[in-house]
């Protein structure tokens, strides 16, 4: 679970519940039309921007905002130098039964196609074209929570608009006008609220874990790489340890800090 989205959330709902509460009445507040011409609006909206599989899988990509990945960096370059050992003493077959063991999908089928005795040249581009494909997956979710972001607003302008119009309809009785204009600024608070409270933060964090997971798989086709040339375990682990934030190196139990 990422504490920070949770917390980030939870406590901004909070907060802006809590001020309406304090203000009075807090049933003023909910207006179900209002919801629907918004969300329903911003989603629909959003919805022609993109493939209809990709809307359907936005609730995966949600996920990832939530709930962090389960790699453990520090430990991948520990096991990384430790195959390594194993390559130089053995050679590079004598890391089969270790690779089968991997859970690390992207470490194990780097390390398969070192056993398979595959072309340096060749290893790096396959397992980059898949991180080049992995970036286009997350930045298409990502785009999604930004999309409903602009969107949201705007609809949010657009249900004010619709409950000005009905209001004015009214102005033959002036005790309707307040309770008119109450309502038609509902939409507007219900489209700055999820732009600002949802979308575009989730935005930002879905970003965040995307330029993390990237980092990650390229330090992996540094470590594949340099076992496969049989590089001593100290030198692989000081280049990998560059990859890593200076708190994580130091948690490292490797021979080089």
């Amino acid at each position: 679970m990422d504490l920070a989205t949770v917390v980030g959330l939870s406590v901004g709902m909070l907060l802006i519940v809590g001020s309406i509460v304090m203000g009075g009445n807090f049933m003023i507040f909910i207006h179900i039309p209002s919801l629907i011409i918004v969300f329903g609006g911003a989603f629909m909206a959003t919805m022609i921007n993109f493939k209809l599989g990709e809307m359907i899988g936005v609730a995966g990509v949600l996920k990832k905002a939530f709930f962090s990945d389960s790699t453990n960096p520090v430990a991948t370059v520990e096991m990384i130098c430790e195959i390594s050992r194993t390559a130089r003493k053995g050679g590079l077959l004598a890391i089969e039964k270790e690779v089968d063991k991997i859970e690390d999908v992207f470490l194990k089928k780097g390390l398969e196609m070192v056993v398979d005795g595959t072309e340096p040249q060749t290893i790096r581009g396959i397992m980059e074209t898949e991180i080049s494909y992995l970036q286009q997956r997350h930045t298409s979710g990502a785009n999604i929570f930004n999309q409903l972001g602009m969107y949201a607003p705007s609809f949010g302008m657009i249900g004010t608009l619709i409950g000005l119009i009905a209001m004015l309809q009214e102005l033959s009785d002036p005790s309707n006008i307040g309770a008119g204009m109450a309502v038609a600024l509902i939409t507007t608070f219900y489209g700055a609220l999820g732009a600002n409270m949802f979308f575009l933060p989730l935005t930002g964090k879905l970003k965040t874990r995307s330029a993390e997971e990237v980092v990650f798989k390229e330090m992996v086709i540094e470590g594949v790489l340099s076992i496969q040339m049989g590089e001593h375990p100290n030198n692989i682990a000081r280049k990998l340890l560059n990859f890593l934030p200076p708190k994580e190196r130091e948690q490292a139990n490797t021979d080089a800090k």
